[in-house]
């Protein structure tokens, strides 16, 4: 591992109260009321300074569509000033500070920040600082948490055209905690470590909202240069693949401004050119559909940097077309990859021949409204040019796949000033003290917690928090108290079988109480587990009739059977495993495995055999 990564997380998750600055409830909602458009510009922060990304995020000239819901009011459409702050979504959060070892401030103090996206109506989120200089002690050290902030949620996108992004009101104003860890993580195992211990203390408050897009993942990278956000990660399992790739791509990003400074480069000053002419016949099924509707094609020179766009490890490409993405289109072309996607050789030729490209060089190609065109070859000029320095600060959206693609520049400072229309809050140390003595136990009291409860390993406990899954093992060990065997099911057996490729998301908790209640009246034995839930997925039913539990006297015909028509292995040194073998797969999980050793080795004393188990 590169010894200079770093990374830190900032970890973004909704409270299970009503919204923060009203009394709508806090829930997604599909009925609409109506709707409303609003612009946004950027402004000027306290100090006369205007944040890039906002810049950015304005160029695109965007209309914003909201949608009304039940649960929306006109302090979501930004039309009457925030309410006082819900009094629960702040105790919890004074909860989650002080179980991260924070110092809680004496003042709150709400601020806004600059949001242009369209996800807020007022253009800006309030946000609150509420503890800081914490810190959480993990397998590999101590992590520091910077901050612990309430916040409002954004709203929903439901949809996006080039010119038009639709939100709905639902989400908007949601409680929402904030915590920011140190960048003290060197390794992409630590990254999602710190993510699910994290994710238990905020769980333990029992007042956090579950399911996807409830919490989200914030993580940023550095590999000794400038640091990248990686915006909001839902998914757990994908932090580390995320952060494989980033380091993967910081890399080839450092290797490309050492290859352009070993050819002593000097990239070419700004200049696009139409050459829609030359494409005016074209194969290509993107250009000929674009220049169908009034767009044409441009072509950019970039002196030297042949080879660089895609060629081994080198993709400079792809960062290229996220720019073009962000910006309306649905990539580019560039010459390392021609000819290709139905442009020809001589397209290409005839390319080269009118930008000027020599043997070093080379293109990039766009399909673009007439108006649009030299800004979004600006930004891609823009970008070619910041492959000299190597990595640069920017916020990337993460993928399905593990990967990342571009989603705009790092936002600065000059994005807070303060909200006038939200007085302060005084916290008193009595307040604190009262909070104290409701803390829920830290994680390693609740691995020992549940390692004791359920006579399980301190391993099996861990999973079971990082899995989310406190709740429903304590539920089902009420109906049958083994909590070896509810260990089994969900990491062992479920798993086997999707591993055969059977679909496991049909198996749900209930099915998984029912079975264990058949268990628990003796209707079925353990071992047929499997087999019910695997004919469950391939017959969409529950047969348990299938397996009733064999009697004793069936078990040993079933095992005198199997001796009997296997008379040449039973001379081998390890009979009893194989007549146990046999007997279990025979009997299709209505034999108890306990129950069958047993009457194997009473069968063969009675005979005078040596038994070896």
């Amino acid at each position: 591992m590169n010894t200079e990564f770093k990374a830190g997380l900032e970890i973004h998750q909704q409270l299970d109260t009503k919204k923060l600055f009203c009394s709508c409830e806090s829930k997604i909602s599909e009925d609409v009321k109506g709707e409303f458009k609003r612009m946004l510009r950027p402004v000027q922060s306290e100090l006369g300074e205007i944040d890039l990304a906002s810049i950015k995020e304005w160029e695109k000239s965007r209309i914003y569509n909201y949608q009304i819901t039940d649960n929306s009011c006109l302090v979501e459409m930004d039309e009457e000033p925030p309410h006082n702050v819900n009094e629960e979504a702040l105790k919890i959060s004074i909860m989650v500070s002080l179980m991260l070892n924070c110092k809680i401030v004496d003042e709150i103090h709400f601020m806004r920040k600059i949001v242009i996206d369209g996800s807020d109506t007022s253009g800006f989120q309030r946000t609150a600082l509420i503890g800081m200089n914490g810190y959480i002690d993990t397998e590999f050290g101590r992590i520091s948490i910077k901050s612990v902030c309430l916040e409002e949620e954004a709203a929903r996108k439901i949809n996006e055209t080039e010119d038009t992004v639709t939100y709905r009101l639902d989400r908007l104003g949601i409680p929402l905690i904030e915590i920011a860890t140190g960048p003290d993580m060197n390794d992409p195992n630590q990254v999602k470590i710190v993510a699910e211990k994290i994710g238990y203390f905020l769980r333990s408050t029992k007042k956090v909202k579950r399911g996807l897009g409830t919490i989200r993942q914030d993580i940023n990278i550095s590999t000794g240069g400038n640091r990248v956000e990686i915006k909001g990660v839902s998914r757990l399992n994908l932090i580390d693949k995320i952060v494989k790739y980033e380091i993967d791509r910081q890399k080839m990003l450092f290797d490309i401004a050492e290859e352009l400074k070993n050819r002593n480069v000097k990239l070419n000053d700004f200049n696009i050119q139409d050459l829609t002419d030359i494409f005016e016949n074209s194969n290509s099924k993107i250009i000929k559909n674009n220049l169908s509707r009034g767009w044409r094609v441009y072509g950019m020179k970039l002196n030297g940097f042949k080879g660089l766009l895609k060629s081994g490890n080198f993709r400079l490409g792809k960062e290229l077309a996220d720019i073009a993405k962000v910006n309306g289109l649905s990539g580019l072309f560039h010459s390392d990859e021609l000819p290709n996607y139905g442009i020809s050789k001589n397209e290409v030729e005839n390319v080269n021949e009118r930008l000027g490209i020599n043997e070093n060089d080379a293109f990039i190609l766009i399909v673009s409204p007439p108006q649009k065109a030299e800004n979004i070859m600006l930004n891609i000029y823009e970008r070619a040019k910041n492959a000299f320095y190597g990595v640069i600060p920017e916020t990337r959206r993460p993928k399905d796949d593990g990967t990342t693609e571009y989603l705009r520049p790092l936002p600065g400072r000059e994005r807070i000033y303060p909200e006038t229309d939200i007085p302060p809050i005084r916290i008193d140390e009595k307040y604190i003290e009262e909070i104290k003595k409701i803390l829920p136990p830290t994680y390693e009291e609740m691995v020992n917690i549940i390692t004791k409860k359920y006579k399980i390993s301190m391993q099996q406990a861990k999973q079971i928090i990082n899995e989310e899954m406190e709740d429903i093992f304590e539920y089902l060990y009420n109906i049958y108290p083994d909590g070896n065997l509810i260990f089994r099911i969900y990491f062992n057996i479920i798993p086997e079988l999707s591993s055969k490729g059977l679909d496991v998301n049909k198996i749900s908790n209930d099915i998984i109480e029912d079975i264990l209640k058949y268990i628990r009246d003796g209707k079925i034995v353990k071992d047929s587990i499997q087999y019910i839930l695997s004919d469950f997925i391939n017959n969409n039913k529950l047969d348990y009739d299938k397996y009733k539990p064999m009697t004793d006297e069936e078990i040993k015909n079933l095992i005198l059977n199997i001796i009997n028509n296997n008379k040449d292995l039973m001379n081998k040194q390890n009979k009893f495993q194989i007549i146990m073998g046999l007997v279990m797969k025979s009997s299709n999980g209505r034999a108890e495995g306990s129950r069958v050793s047993e009457i194997i080795k009473k069968i063969m004393e009675e005979n005078g055999d040596e038994i070896r188990s």
